[in-house]
């Protein structure tokens, strides 16, 4: 059914080839994040204006 020693050999190659991300890394990933938030706040703003009859289509 669920084999233990499978589980923590595949964990274990995991971890070994894993490694902690580089600044760089971060502020790219927070630069694209942001971006993304931005996007959908611009797109729901608009969205409730229509919904709410304030720009016609």
């Amino acid at each position: 059914m669920f084999d233990m020693d499978e589980f923590m050999q595949s964990s274990t190659r995991v971890f070994t080839v894993s490694r902690k991300p580089g600044v760089s890394e971060y502020k790219t990933m927070a630069k694209i994040t942001g971006l993304g938030i931005i996007l959908i706040g611009i797109i729901a703003f608009f969205v409730k204006l229509i919904l709410e009859g304030f720009v016609k289509i």
